[in-house]
């Protein structure tokens, strides 16, 4: 099922690409992006409209079109459009009807405009308001990029509606996640096409599916979710994807990026999350902590989360004063904020919480600990993950050139308040080594996530691969260094060299070169050619 899923996606993905690079012309594919998503997006949300409530209707005879037009269904159909889907479309605006416009020569991008604006019109004042909220602002269909006239905006609109109509995938099947994957697979060759400044939106596939497996070892449901670097979403519906019943109560997503917050919303919805089973916020994690309920702080069962590596960040002393980092005591220095990320995590996990985080390796190494007391940030913070919070499970190197911009390799840290017969040591796993790879990415297979979860899991030693590291070793041997190499000895002997033997080859290399020289140098004279 998973495998058909996948083969369905990335056919849909890859027809969706062509289309993408067939009409975007001059314009930039990070700016593109933002009308082929979303023109993916509206004819979801309108054909899950028209096929759900034709479907609630079916027993009284008439369709969602009909319904509406029936003075006395009108109302209760709206109502019921709101609570459950959240918004309203009009059947003038549905997407069939849009591309019979198309078809007639009667379609303008001002009517479409109208159409979307309509749909979040709908939602104000409503409890949907937040999900949809300036949803399609990035989907400017008045940007002159489209085409200085209003016709060639049209037309160019027109183009992109008419393809990906003529795409046939069911919005309906949950059991087909067809569209939605092929959706984050679209994402993803976007995030490639545009190098660094468009992969910041999305996680590789690979990785957010061995973080995913790492934080849901054994679990079939969770209360909540949470990510607090979003992007578009990838992380959360992996975690989902990989609960044996694929049952997350709410999830929770911050999101800097307001380009970016759009994308995660449009992403939940089209994978099925209803509006009123997410939460998310735009605005910086590290400044601005989302996460309260009545002035308590919200506790999560599970954590994800890709932070910016190495982040530039307010280092106002203010921060001093947020629970998240006060009970260390210390800031990050600024541009190294990969540890304020860990500990707004830990404040957040639940008693029965997991979270694994991805982070630059230099997240393990950086800042030390110096005679006159006043030692370096981040030795303080990782002592006091370490030793006071003792909520290091795990430390697993990956390898390098895995993410879009970042050349180096990275880190997944896993953390745990319940850590029970493990609370005396850390487990580091060096699995740098493997991967295969793909163009100018490195991509890690099933099977080395495999390889690495099966090694987190029974928690043994593995000849350079896997050291289960006391906590003494940790912070007495090692001082609260926790570079993996000080841990798992990952070096292959070269094979010793036999000169002598090596020698003799090369002697009879050099002969038999002088002897193929020897007899070109005499056809040449027999050819009358200078040698």
């Amino acid at each position: 099922m998973a495998d058909a899923v996948q083969k369905q996606s990335q056919e849909l993905a890859t027809q969706l690409w062509a289309i993408a690079n067939e009409l975007r012309g001059n314009m930039d594919a990070s700016k593109f992006k933002n009308y082929i998503l979303g023109v993916i997006f509206y004819r979801y949300l309108s054909e899950k409209t028209e096929n759900y409530m034709d479907e609630l209707l079916k027993d009284d005879g008439v369709t969602y079109r009909e319904a509406l037009k029936n003075e006395e269904l009108a109302p209760i159909v709206r109502d019921w459009s709101i609570e459950h889907l959240g918004y309203i479309i009009e059947p003038k605006y549905l997407w069939a009807s849009l591309i019979d416009e198309i078809r007639g020569a009667e379609f303008s991008i001002e009517h479409f405009d109208k159409a979307i604006s309509a749909l979040v019109a709908s939602t104000i004042g409503q409890e949907s308001e937040a999900a949809f909220d300036k949803l399609f602002d990035d989907m400017n269909l008045q940007d002159k990029d489209l085409g200085k006239e209003v016709s060639e905006r049209t037309a160019l609109i027109a183009k992109v509606m008419q393809k990906v109509d003529d795409i046939s995938f069911n919005v309906d099947d949950t059991e087909m996640d067809v569209l939605g994957t092929a959706y984050m697979i679209l994402i993803s060759l976007f995030a490639s096409d545009a190098g660094k400044k468009g992969g910041e939106f999305f996680t590789p596939t690979c990785a957010s599916k061995l973080l995913a497996r790492l934080a849901t070892v054994g679990l079939d449901e969770v209360k909540n979710a949470a990510d607090s670097c979003a992007g578009s979403g990838s992380l959360l519906l992996e975690v989902q994807n990989h609960l044996s019943t694929k049952k997350v109560g709410h999830f929770y997503a911050t999101e800097k990026n307001g380009s970016n917050y759009n994308l995660l919303r449009m992403n939940l919805l089209m994978h099925g999350v209803p509006y009123k089973k997410f939460s998310c916020f735009n605005s910086d994690s590290i400044k601005t902590d989302n996460y309260y309920e009545n002035g308590e702080p919200l506790m999560f069962d599970i954590q994800v989360e890709n932070p910016p590596y190495s982040a530039k960040f307010d280092q106002s002393p203010k921060l001093l004063d947020d629970p998240r980092f006060s009970s260390c005591g210390v800031l990050a220095p600024q541009g190294k904020a990969d540890l304020m990320f860990v500990e707004s995590m830990v404040y957040h996990m639940s008693e029965d919480g997991r979270i694994a985080v991805l982070l630059p390796s230099g997240a393990l190494f950086r800042g030390k600990q110096k005679k006159n007391g006043k030692n370096d940030a981040e030795y303080d913070i990782r002592r006091h993950l370490i030793e006071n919070l003792n909520v290091v499970d795990a430390i697993i190197g990956l390898p390098a050139k895995m993410f879009h911009g970042a050349k180096l390799p990275v880190i997944v840290m896993v953390l745990k308040k319940k850590r029970n017969d493990n609370s005396d040591n850390i487990l580091f796993i060096d699995a740098s080594k493997y991967f295969t790879p793909e163009k100018t990415m490195n991509v890690i297979t099933d099977e080395d996530i495999d390889r690495i979860v099966d090694a987190y899991i029974n928690r043994s030693e593995i000849d350079k691969f896997s050291h289960v590291a006391s906590l003494e070793e940790v912070s007495v041997k090692n001082d609260f260094n926790c570079n993996i190499p000080r841990y798992v000895d990952s070096f292959e002997k070269e094979e010793t060299v036999d000169i002598d033997a090596q020698t003799a080859v090369i002697k009879k290399c050099t002969e038999e070169v002088s002897a193929v020289e020897h007899e070109l140098e005499a056809f040449f004279k027999e050819l009358g050619l200078e040698v």
